[in-house]
């Protein structure tokens, strides 16, 4: 079975035109949204769960069913694991045909190599900050004077509790901070 999923991003834009092509392509059964393809998309979510094992997800064009590269393999790759092909009419992507395949997995390497590239440029970037002196990560919430003052106030007696709440940090801040000191 075909089934047909089209998405505007504005409730003003019309789903005609991509519905008609639905339609003429054979598409049994339609699932719409009209929103941003960021936002959560119930009628997807609907095409998905109804879509069973031999049937065909079929989209007017690849746009409309995600934003990102990494996005539509993801979802497309969940599919096949099912059992269910994909369609994009206007972008002649078909993976029931060995061509449609090949194309999607070329596309899905291409993605691959993207991540990987833009994981070796961010250690890369954080390398060289460390090697300039910088750390990464959140600031200490205890600086060297906090830990200092919270030394001597549990030194004298003050409650674990009190001194944290005194240092406005959590009390497993406090203990953290003081053991890491030493």
């Amino acid at each position: 079975m075909l089934i047909g999923y089209a998405r505007v991003s504005t409730e003003d834009q019309n789903l005609e035109l991509q519905l008609d092509a639905l339609h003429q392509a054979g598409a049994a059964k339609v699932f719409t949204d009209k929103v941003s393809s960021v936002k959560h998309r119930p009628g997807l979510d609907e095409a998905l769960a109804y879509a069973r094992e031999g049937d065909i997800l079929v989209v007017w064009k690849l746009d409309r069913l995600g934003r990102t590269v990494k996005g539509l393999i993801d979802l497309v790759e969940a599919l096949q694991k099912r059992g269910v092909q994909f369609r994009s009419l206007t972008d002649g992507i078909d993976t029931s045909t060995a061509p449609g395949r090949f194309f999607f997995h070329v596309m899905a390497a291409l993605a691959e190599m993207e991540r990987e590239l833009i994981r070796e440029r961010t250690n890369a970037g954080l390398a060289a900050a460390r090697a300039r002196g910088r750390q990464g990560g959140r600031k200490p919430k205890m600086s060297d004077s906090k830990i200092a003052a919270a030394k001597q106030l549990m030194d004298a007696g003050r409650p674990a509790q009190e001194v944290a709440d005194n240092l406005g940090v959590s009390r497993a801040t406090l203990y953290r901070s003081l053991t890491k000191a030493g």
